[in-house]
């Protein structure tokens, strides 16, 4: 069987200019997949035509081996959840009733709220430490506060397949580590299948099972992190030099990038510039 998730033949863009071109990608079922790559390289496009908020100008996006853009809204919601880079909640609403919002995909117009919508917030508040907060007003929450309660509402819709694009947005490295532990074991013990966008590179290579790195567009590289992260492809990828060497708390490939020295020019020397006389 082919994997559920893929983009075939992919040409991306916004307005007038192209992002990528004959980009091809498979999602491995069950997996941890992490997009790494430079700032404007296509990372989060390419998500979002995965997710069907943008519409390839070529190719497709096929979800169980149907072109995603004939599908009806509500059956793909039900298959795929999305965290945006940005999202703009109504005014007014509080964590409790953004995070309910999550159900929507799973309710009739006239169907009572039910155990199973009750059951499944709860359990996405809690997951996301939220549960304190299901009385606030989500404009009145912190960046890393408001970047959680979304989290939660995704989570709530209860897919199979999740897509989150820079789900560490705002957070601090101990909420990261929160949030990419739930994201690991919503892959391990529930058997999710999950996409992020992530720009800490030995984050990435911690959690992922499989690694796509992106460069001007397009995949350079595809696999488990131990064949992605590897110094020769990350001078390719982010044109930097660096040692790669096992992480001592994982044994995980951990970057570690090499010293550069820089003159008052800003031009790349042997030392920094000294004070003058």
């Amino acid at each position: 069987m082919s994997d559920r998730l893929r983009g075939v033949d992919l040409t991306l863009g916004y307005d007038g200019r192209t992002v990528a071109e004959d980009l091809a990608i498979d999602i491995p079922d069950g997996s941890f997949t992490v997009i790494v790559g430079p700032n404007a390289c296509g990372k989060s496009t390419l998500l979002r035509s995965l997710a069907r908020v943008l519409k390839p100008r070529a190719g497709h996006v096929l979800l169980d081996g149907r072109d995603i853009a004939t599908r009806p809204a509500r059956e793909v919601a039900r298959t795929l959840g999305l965290l945006a880079q940005t999202a703009i909640a109504p005014d007014g609403i509080t964590v409790a009733d953004l995070v309910s919002r999550g159900r929507y995909p799973h309710r009739g117009p006239l169907s009572a709220w039910s155990d199973a919508d009750e059951r499944a917030v709860r359990w996405a508040m809690e997951a996301t430490a939220v549960t304190t907060l299901a009385g606030a007003f989500v404009d009145e929450l912190s960046g890393g506060q408001r970047q959680r309660v979304w989290i939660a509402m995704v989570l709530a819709q209860q897919t199979p397949l999740l897509l989150l694009d820079e789900p560490t947005t705002y957070l601090d490295i101990a909420h990261q580590l929160e949030i990419l532990d739930l994201c690991a074991r919503l892959h391990r013990e529930h058997g999710r299948t999950l996409v992020a966008v992530l720009h800490d590179l030995n984050l990435a290579a911690r959690y992922a099972t499989h690694l796509v790195a992106m460069r001007d567009g397009r995949v350079l590289a595809e696999g488990s992190p131990a064949e992605v992260v590897t110094e020769a492809m990350m001078e390719a990828v982010f044109a930097l030099p660096c040692r790669v060497i096992p992480d001592p708390e994982t044994g995980t490939a951990l970057v570690i990038p090499r010293r550069r020295l820089y003159s008052a020019a800003g031009v790349e020397g042997d030392e920094y510039p000294r004070t003058q006389p």
